[in-house]
């Protein structure tokens, strides 16, 4: 339990952080926009290598590609609702609310991915949330800063949601800890397809929009790093 909670103590800091960092400081858009695209490369290999291949082994593969798919319809619909209520102009907040809801599935799967694993088997996928917590923060505490909010509000705001993700962690482990290995596959699975369906709107474009020019090799870069965490677990 002890491991549980300093990753869920570093990945809720990295959004605190990041917070911090976009109301009181900026960072070039090229270098945002890298490190955003950074960890969206380095995403992709954890959906795959800690949620999804780990549930096949206990679950049919028809059932774990359709949760997949249905945790992207679910996010896919749960971001149409927040940008219809904000009608597309979602602004700081709205990303705050955004974060959250894709946030909200990747620390449950964090908390359900160190059942029963050794720490470095999750360093993968603790490691690119925050990579992506990092950014996601600090652009939407800037954006929150520029509808006219204080620095410290800001700050306190996204404390709060990184309470609430941390909150998430802790769920995923102790409430799912003697939960079947199937249960615990799927919900993996429709955490992967929620986490795919925010790099696919949420992370790539951002990333691409900022730094055109070396958002692939980023992607890679983070490919790579995630993958070469992955094999030491």
């Amino acid at each position: 339990m002890l491991m549980v909670l300093l990753i869920m103590a570093i990945v809720a800091m990295a959004l605190i952080i990041g917070a911090v960092w976009g109301a009181y400081w900026t960072l070039p858009k090229p270098v945002e926009g890298f490190l955003v695209a950074l960890a969206g490369g380095a995403l992709i290999v954890s959906v795959v290598e800690e949620l999804i291949q780990p549930a096949e082994a206990h679950a049919p593969l028809w059932a774990a590609m359709s949760v997949v798919a249905l945790g992207a319809v679910t996010f896919t619909g749960l971001d149409w609702l927040v940008d219809k209520a904000f009608d597309g102009a979602a602004g700081g907040f709205g990303l705050l609310i955004a974060i959250t809801l894709d946030g909200i599935p990747e620390n449950l799967a964090l908390g359900v991915a160190l059942i029963g694993a050794e720490p470095l088997a999750v360093a993968a996928l603790a490691g690119s949330i925050v990579l992506s917590n990092l950014p996601e923060a600090a652009g939407g505490a800037r954006a929150m800063k520029s509808d006219g909010r204080s620095p410290m509000r800001v700050v306190l705001i996204w404390a709060l949601t990184a309470g609430i993700l941390s909150a998430a962690t802790v769920a995923g482990y102790t409430l799912l800890t003697d939960a079947p290995e199937t249960a615990i596959g799927l919900i993996k699975c429709f955490a992967a397809g929620a986490i795919v369906a925010s790099l696919a709107t949420e992370v790539f474009p951002k990333a691409f929009k900022e730094d055109h020019l070396w958002s692939g090799i980023a992607v890679a870069l983070g490919l790579i790093t995630a993958h070469a965490l992955g094999q030491l677990g």
